[in-house]
């Protein structure tokens, strides 16, 4: 093979190879996922999003969101997975369904009906 041909053919498998590895690929394929109007808060595996439920204003004591996710498990899974996760970004437990960061509070509330679970994630200031 010609030197010009291995460049040629080198160049193709870098065209074929860098969008693989750009970040923004990268993140639509990690198994993590945020809810939309919470980009710092996860999705629980094998739960959805429910977009329309949900509700968002910025105040000058800071923002209140409300966002709702359903999926199948338990309630215990649910609020295991939250314990698990959250510390590990910042949040301190204060109660079994409740965390604070940086002048926030989240709560939990996990409801369980026709062998769903819902998840309410409510964010406003301390």
């Amino acid at each position: 093979m010609k030197p010009t041909s291995r460049a040629l053919v080198l160049l193709a498998l870098l065209c074929l190879l860098i969008p693989a590895l750009s970040p923004g690929q990268a993140a639509t394929q990690e198994p993590g996922r945020y809810f939309s109007e919470l980009p710092d808060l996860p999705l629980m595996p094998g739960m959805a999003e429910m977009p329309d439920a949900g509700v968002s204003f910025d105040k000058p004591e800071g923002r209140i969101v409300e966002v709702y996710a359903q999926g199948a498990g338990t309630a215990e899974e649910v609020l295991r997975f939250y314990r698990r996760a959250l510390p590990q970004l910042g949040w301190k437990a204060a109660g079994p369904r409740r965390f604070h960061r940086e002048g926030e509070v989240l709560d939990l509330e996990v409801e369980t009906a026709g062998g769903l679970v819902t998840l309410r994630c409510a964010l406003h200031p301390e």
